[in-house]
C-alpha cells in the first residue's frame, strides 16, 4: 500500500451537515480497500474562481493508504459525487517526506 493525499472541496451548503458528506467520502475510500490515516478540515474558504456557480467551498484533506489499483476507482467515483466540487488525489513522495521530517527535527534542535 502506498501513501496518498486527497484534498476535497465540498459544497458550501453542506457545511452545517459536513459529517454526512465526510462519511460518504470515507466510505468510498474504505470500499476500495483504502485506509484513512488522518483527516484535516481546513474550513470554508473562498475559491479562486467559480465552480458550479459556487464562490466558496469547504476544504478537507485526507492522508490515505491505498493499493495502486484503487486510485482510478476512487478518482472516478469522486468525479460524480454531488458533495464534491473538486478533488485532488496525489501520491506522497517518500524521499520528500523523509527530507521534510529531517528538516523539522533539525529546526527543533536549533531552537533548543
Amino acid at each position: 500500500m502506498r501513501e496518498y493525499e486527497l484534498t476535497v472541496l465540498i459544497h458550501p451548503d453542506l457545511e452545517s451537515n459536513l459529517e454526512k458528506a465526510l462519511e460518504k467520502i470515507r466510505g468510498i475510500i474504505t470500499e476500495n480497500k483504502g485506509k484513512v490515516v488522518s483527516e484535516d478540515n481546513w474550513g470554508k474558504k473562498r475559491l479562486a474562481y467559480t465552480i458550479s456557480g459556487q464562490d466558496f467551498a469547504v476544504y478537507v484533506q485526507f492522508q490515505l493508504e491505498l493499493p495502486s489499483e484503487s486510485v482510478n476507482k476512487i478518482d472516478s467515483v469522486l468525479n460524480i459525487t454531488d458533495e464534491s466540487l473538486r478533488h485532488l488525489l496525489v501520491s506522497v513522495d517518500p524521499k520528500a517526506k523523509a527530507a521534510l521530517s529531517e528538516e523539522t527535527k533539525k529546526a527543533k534542535s536549533e531552537e533548543e
